[in-house]
């Protein structure tokens, strides 16, 4: 599957796809030539501060740039922007910016899959393979930006269908945002698996407030804590989620693990966050609200009426809070490793 290093698609405005698949290439070439010496940390975070404000943003608001570790012969760096933190990387002489990544070329996906993806995966918005009761499985990092993002936009579908479709949270077996991100996920997985009637009231209340209301909204969602936080014990002991965390087993690349839909994420050929698979399928929907109920719509053998619903067709800000994001873009960002 092919994805190119780009940025949070918040920090695009004003920059042409052009301008940056070139600089990207340039990043490319220079990282696996580079044999100059590391830049002082003071100096790579202001360097990377102006590079962001002036030549991504273009005055349309502020950033700020922390470099928190080093991976390789980059610099790794914590982008502070609009309420949201991204992992981005810089070389270490401060010549070459590394922004996220995204799927651009959606059409190759199927020609270019790896030797263990399906070939039951075809890249679409339409589900061929229809069932009465649509199985609908949705991969994310819990504080993946993109993961956040479709989130918002299936909860008013998943509300709209009810019980007329088997909706589940899932995650990828590895997680990218650190040990914050590990322990929600046991949240949420012992909340769908324990007491399922409250994961979409919980949801809506962590996508809106992220960790500083995390424990409000157990509260808030009437969630019995002491059956939730015995659950997460009995889960983290028997895949050993924190403990593989502590002593770096089963990382993926230079991220840990997160192996309880392990076999899931092999059948679909789950690469990153967000993936939807509907009935079996990959799907490429839209991360608006009516994009994702037409698609989930589409793998019904008979919809119902509830499929003629009008929901927004806003798609949603990227990340923790309300908003939604800037129109256009050819691509959809995810939070992948390759």
């Amino acid at each position: 599957m092919h994805i190119i290093k780009l940025f949070n698609k918040q920090l695009l405005i004003g920059v042409t796809v052009g301008a940056v698949v070139v600089g990207l290439i340039g990043s490319i070439t220079y990282f696996s030539i580079t044999k100059s010496a590391w830049l002082p940390i003071k100096e790579i975070e202001t360097r990377s501060t102006a590079f962001v404000n002036t030549e991504m943003l273009q005055g349309k608001g502020s950033a700020t740039v922390k470099v928190v570790g080093k991976e390789g012969d980059l610099y790794k760096l914590e982008v502070s922007y609009n309420g949201q933190k991204i992992d981005s990387f810089v070389s270490k002489d401060g010549k070459r910016f590394f922004p996220q990544s995204f799927e651009i070329l959606k059409k190759d996906a199927v020609a270019n899959k790896s030797d263990n993806q399906s070939e039951t995966q075809p890249v679409n918005d339409e589900i061929s393979k229809k069932t009465d009761k649509p199985a609908v499985e949705l991969f994310v990092m819990s504080h993946c930006p993109y993961g956040t993002q479709i989130e918002k936009g299936i909860i008013p579908a998943v509300k709209t269908l009810g019980s007329k479709i088997d909706f589940k949270v899932k995650f990828t077996d590895y997680a990218m945002h650190g040990e914050k991100e590990l322990k929600e996920q046991l949240n949420q997985y012992c909340i769908q698996k324990e007491q399922p009637t409250k994961l979409l009231s919980y949801l809506e209340c962590f996508l809106k407030d992220g960790d500083s209301g995390a424990d409000s909204c157990i509260s808030k969602s009437e969630i019995d804590k002491g059956k939730l936080e015995s659950c997460v014990a009995k889960t983290d002991k028997e895949y050993k989620v924190l403990e593989n965390f502590n002593n770096k087993i089963g990382f993926k690349g230079s991220y840990p693990g997160f192996e309880i839909f392990k076999s899931d994420n092999e059948k679909y050929g789950v690469q990153g966050s967000p993936t939807l698979v509907i009935n079996g399928v990959q799907s490429q929907s839209g991360r608006d609200s009516k994009s994702l109920l037409k698609s989930i719509c589409s793998a019904f053998t008979n919809a119902p009426k509830e499929c003629s619903t009008e929901l927004s067709s806003d798609t949603p800000a990227p990340g923790f809070g309300g908003g939604t994001a800037p129109a256009g873009g050819s691509a959809a960002p995810a939070c992948a490793t390759n």
